[in-house]
């Protein structure tokens, strides 16, 4: 048997490789792929999954394909599930699909992953997986057999498994180019402050710049091309926002979430340029979207973000939404200034060459709008309402 197994090289995959082995009498083809991380990490899973016995290693840098195809979509979104900019979420699915490709290139009959039963990851590998290819059996170790922390520890000092040196660590961390995730350890508790030791891509407002700093973002058909004029990829764009607005202590996200199996988890989050980048698009969609395009819109971006979060990335919905999405991004063109100062971000310039912002009929002076015109629309829109109190009077 051929089993393709999605492997960071962590505690959990380094497990289930073994069981893999053991269990299933498995030839285990492991594949790793980085979405923003240190290219270099390849290296170091593939020897580790050399030593383990994997039968053959994939290591495939992701981080263009994020950005373009997955972090992209989810800016013209405004991708967030409740306060949640999605980061650990979007970046499981490039992985998952790469999985289901080289399983089929390798002819493997199943797919292993690493995944727990409490968790959200495991929608989103087995959803993709089986919406990818419904015929792959799923084979998810850890989930199946029930395991916790401790055993795994002390079955890879059994089995010569190297334990990551931060296994012992308190916390659970996950990153990638669009934010960082921190949870387990005190943070379990929502009573209890985050210490400033679980903090990377941000430091503390106190120690920010005490001038503030403005930052310039275009946007052309809701993606942003340009950082202070200066045109740049996508990865180089996010990475530069990534380090300037954490410089002042913006992207720290402490919420109480609600997974998709309805458990209640307090989870902390570091996203700097994600904050930045949706926030100066929503400004930029005020400009040029009419009223009721927001208004709908909004409703979508609830949905996208949902199916985003929930694993349903491939599904049908998501395209249909995505579709809407496109059509409104044509005039989402423009520039947007954000002003820096410690702990806070907001934006104060927007201009489009779509604007709907008409200057003259919103200013105090007499120019093209004749304010005696404004009666009839206030009567009718009073009409049903005076009809309700009046009957409501003569009951």
């Amino acid at each position: 048997m051929k089993i393709a197994l999605a492997f960071s090289g962590g505690l959990d995959t380094s497990v289930c490789l073994k069981i893999l082995q053991e269990e299933y009498n498995a030839e285990v083809v492991t594949v790793a792929g980085v979405v923003g991380q240190d290219p270099e990490k390849l290296e170091k899973i593939r020897k580790k999954a050399e030593n383990l016995g994997s039968v053959k290693y994939y290591g495939v840098d992701l981080t263009k394909e994020f950005v373009e195809d997955y972090i992209f979509p989810s800016i013209k979104a405004n991708g967030n599930y409740e306060g949640y900019p999605l980061s650990s979420a979007l970046a499981r699915y490039p992985i998952a699909a790469k999985v289901v490709e080289i399983a089929q290139k390798e002819d493997c009959s199943a797919i292993a992953h690493g995944c727990t039963g409490k968790g959200n990851d495991q929608f989103r590998f087995d959803t993709t997986i089986s919406l990818k290819d419904p015929d792959m059996e799923i084979i998810a170790p850890v989930r199946e057999k029930n395991l916790d922390r401790n055993w795994e520890i002390q079955y890879a000092k059994e089995n010569d498994i190297p334990v990551p040196v931060d296994v012992n660590e308190p916390y659970s961390i996950d990153e990638n180019i669009w934010g960082r995730s921190i949870e387990g350890g005190e943070l379990e508790d929502p009573k209890n402050e985050p210490p400033e030791e679980i903090y990377k891509l941000t430091q503390s407002p106190s120690e920010a710049p005490d001038e503030p700093r403005t930052l310039e973002i275009e946007f052309e058909n809701g993606v942003p091309v340009k950082l202070n004029g200066n045109e740049k990829d996508g990865a180089s764009l996010i990475e530069n926002l990534n380090k300037s607005v954490g410089e002042y202590g913006v992207g720290r996200i402490d919420i109480v979430e609600d997974r998709s199996l309805g458990l209640k988890s307090r989870e902390n989050y570091e996203a700097p340029a994600a904050l930045a980048l949706t926030e100066a698009h929503k400004a930029l969609e005020q400009l040029v979207l009419t009223r009721d395009e927001i208004k709908f819109k909004t409703m979508v971006d609830g949905l996208w973000s949902e199916l985003a979060y929930r694993g349903l990335w491939f599904d049908p919905l998501r395209e249909d939404l995505d579709a809407f999405i496109e059509k409104t991004q044509e005039r989402v063109t423009g520039q947007v200034k954000i002003k820096l100062e410690p702990g806070s971000i907001r934006v104060v310039s927007r201009a489009s060459p779509h604007s709907l912002h008409e200057p003259e009929l919103v200013s105090f002076e007499d120019y093209g709008f004749d304010q005696r015109e404004s009666v009839g629309a206030i009567k009718f829109q009073a009409l049903q309402g005076k009809s309700y109190w009046k009957k409501k009077k003569d009951r």
